[in-house]
């Protein structure tokens, strides 16, 4: 165990990156052998305009690196957060640490980025996808991405996390968000099963219906039972979804410009 957690803490960037595109291409990929929707639209341009997204995200992961270091240094110093607290074997703690992670760092802060109207703007962008794909797993404004990290700076410290807990997490999630946004057949008792401990390919494709009470659900990025628990869980039939946000122009959702400027356009109606 103690040799499998010392290759993530000295995880060179390289092979995060690596992990970032393999786990995007394979999805990517697998979408065309086995699609659930068939869209009519340009694969490649439509995968451009969220790499953009994609590559806004990779810098603010840079500066908050940084921060992570600091944060780590000030955690383990101090002896704070719950695993100082407590004392499990190495493999309960590090689950215990995915879980705080997940729990607050994507259910909490997600779940904050659907109730207040200035965080839910800079959400959107990511909602407004009308061709839900794996690349869309990276289409998120910079002001929606800052706050997730921000978030995850804030778990780290309640979970008292060291940083080979923190990169392990960090792999794990960015599987799902591929495979949880890839536009993939699963067949339904497989799908069905999944969902009752993790957030599968379809339960998640309920979350970026157009319209409401489909998109305030299904909130978790890992774990599933965290919408169980708070009662934000949605599953019906894939097929009656329908991709995008009702208070956004569908023919926009691949102009760049547009996307940006959303969070700062009072003219976009809201219900928050």
């Amino acid at each position: 165990m103690e040799a499998f957690l010392n290759f993530f803490e000295v995880m060179p960037a390289w092979q995060k990156l690596a992990w970032v595109l393999g786990c995007l291409s394979f999805n990517w990929l697998l979408e065309g052998a086995v699609p659930l929707f068939k869209f009519r639209y340009r694969k490649w341009r439509h995968a451009g305009v969220n790499l953009v997204f994609l590559a806004t995200s990779l810098t603010i992961n840079l500066i908050f690196g940084l921060l992570t270091v600091g944060v780590f240094s000030w955690v383990g110093s101090n002896q704070i957060g719950l695993l100082h607290y407590i004392a499990l074997p190495i493999w309960a703690e590090l689950l215990t640490a995915v879980l705080i992670l997940d729990l607050i760092g994507q259910y909490f802060v997600h779940y904050l980025l659907h109730k207040f109207k200035w965080m839910w703007k800079f959400h959107m962008i990511h909602h407004s996808d009308t061709k839900v794909d794996a690349t869309t797993g990276t289409r998120h404004h910079p002001g929606d991405y800052v706050l997730r990290e921000v978030f995850a700076l804030f778990a780290i410290v309640v979970a008292g996390a060291p940083l080979a807990f923190y990169v392990v997490y960090r792999v794990v999630t960015i599987f799902f968000t591929y495979l949880t946004h890839a536009n993939i057949t699963v067949p339904y008792w497989l799908d069905k099963t999944l969902s009752l401990v993790f957030i599968s390919p379809n339960m998640h494709k309920f979350h970026h219906h157009f319209e409401r009470p489909w998109t305030d659900s299904n909130f978790g990025n890992m774990f599933s039972f965290w919408d169980r628990i708070f009662g934000t869980m949605v599953y019906d039939d894939p097929k009656k979804i329908n991709y995008g946000l009702d208070v956004l122009d569908p023919e926009l959702d691949e102009n760049v410009g547009y996307q940006f400027k959303i969070p700062f356009d009072n003219t976009i109606k809201t219900d928050y």
